[in-house]
């Protein structure tokens, strides 16, 4: 991998997200050689990214290049490959440009879509964790109508319209009312000559209500705000198959509908190498101790949401978001730089800074510690925290202009088939 032989202990970090940037960011300055591996040359902010698949961002507006993160830190590599497998024995990691020996590793590889072992949906459904899905679900939307003008198929012209998502958290409940917003001020005027009132818009969420992870005022006022916005919402209902037509349920539900976007479940991107026993069978997460020390491996830690770490209050791991992962990056960076100067280390500690959502134009729902709160002053609040926490100056200018463009304009001029994307669907359809 051409990376300088050092006499410095060699700490491999694999993933450039939210949890591998912090923990780079917080081994600057010592005596130590970092290598950030991923097999992309940016980090993502994941939660604008269903903005740049509806249009209202472009993706270059809230990716960051890596290079550019680690510039100017001494002593710090990155190389574009992805991991293979790793050997902890022989403290080395795989990858598709060759091998590398570590001292330290640090994983945090992330997540990724949870089928649940449906091979159907997984085929036919579309999901948005990174750019290019996101891309491709932008491209699929904007097709669908364009189809749908050409189609003579009243069943084939709804079909196309209908968009089913499968999951009321927040990625599932922000999607909605950005594809709401769409149909009732952008939609209209681009296909005059389509019928934009027959556009259906679902959501279905397996439990009982919306943004589960949240308080109950904020699930109910978010369904509220979709309702409002025009929404479907079916609750206490699992999909049980897709066919790229049909979708049915557990539940006397079924749509036709050509676009289902699967939002309803995540796991851990583990890395072949570990033993069963380091790992969560069902969410595929990593089981580290308080120290994010994989278990039974001294030199290995991982943060984010590949971990698991059992503790009181979060038996199943802490919430797959940013916050824990940025907060488990940073106190890995000083327990690791602990460690090596023969320094008492310290247990993670998650300090939960709160949650929210947004539902379109002038609609979010906040819960922070000891105050909730919803409507026009959640949404500036979702703003402003978002546009803090993107990566360099240049992407919160351009998201913020954007912002006040589209809502100026109420419009999204984004809305561009960049490269066009055919999914697979069902033969008859």
């Amino acid at each position: 991998m051409n990376i300088p032989k050092t006499s410095f202990p060699r700490v491999v970090i694999i993933g450039g997200g939210f949890a591998g940037l912090a923990a780079a960011k917080g081994l600057k300055n010592q005596e130590i050689q970092v290598v950030l591996i991923d097999k992309h040359n940016y980090h993502t902010f994941q939660p604008l990214l269903y903005q740049v698949a509806t249009g209202g961002l472009e993706p270059d507006s809230i990716a960051y290049p890596l290079r550019k993160v680690i510039k100017n830190l001494p002593n710090f590599y990155f190389r574009l490959t992805e991991v293979l497998k790793m050997d902890s024995e022989k403290r080395k990691i795989h990858t598709t440009i060759g091998e590398l020996k570590y001292n330290y590793l640090i994983i945090a590889t992330g997540s990724k879509t949870n089928y649940f072992g449906n091979t159907n949906i997984e085929k036919y459904s579309m999901a948005m964790k990174n750019v290019p899905q996101s891309l491709n679900l932008r491209s699929l939307i904007i097709e669908n109508f364009e189809d749908a003008l050409l189609t003579k198929s009243f069943e084939k012209r709804n079909a196309l319209m209908n968009f089913i998502i499968v999951g009321g958290g927040p990625t599932g409940v922000e999607l909605a009312g950005a594809l709401a917003e769409m149909k009732k001020g952008i939609l209209p005027k681009d296909y005059p000559d389509l019928d934009i009132r027959q556009m259906q818009i679902n959501i279905i969420q397996g439990s009982n209500r919306l943004l589960k992870a949240m308080s109950e005022k904020a699930s109910e006022k978010a369904e509220d705000f979709l309702i409002n916005l025009g929404v479907n919402i079916y609750k206490n209902a699992h999909v049980t198959d897709y066919d790229g037509y049909t979708i049915s349920t557990n539940a006397d539900l079924s749509f036709e509908a050509a676009t289902v976007i699967w939002a309803a479940g995540v796991k851990g991107a583990t890395i072949n190498g570990l033993n069963n026993e380091c790992v969560v069978e069902r969410t595929e997460r990593i089981k580290v101790d308080t120290f994010n020390k994989v278990k039974n491996h001294k030199n290995i830690f991982a943060i984010g949401d590949v971990a698991c770490m059992d503790i009181s209050g979060f038996p199943k791991g802490h919430p797959m978001m940013a916050q824990p992962a940025i907060q488990q990056g940073i106190h890995v960076a000083k327990n690791l730089i602990a460690e090596l100067n023969n320094k008492e280390q310290k247990p993670f500690k998650y300090v939960d800074k709160g949650a929210m959502a947004t539902i379109g134009r002038n609609k979010a729902v906040v819960d922070l510690k000891k105050i909730r709160f919803q409507g026009v002053f959640a949404w500036f609040v979702w703003m402003f925290v978002h546009l803090f926490s993107l990566i360099g100056f240049r992407n919160k200018t351009v998201v913020f202009f954007n912002w006040v463009y589209n809502y100026i304009r109420f419009d999204r001029e984004t809305r561009l088939i960049i490269r066009p994307f055919k999914k697979r669907n069902k033969e008859s359809f």
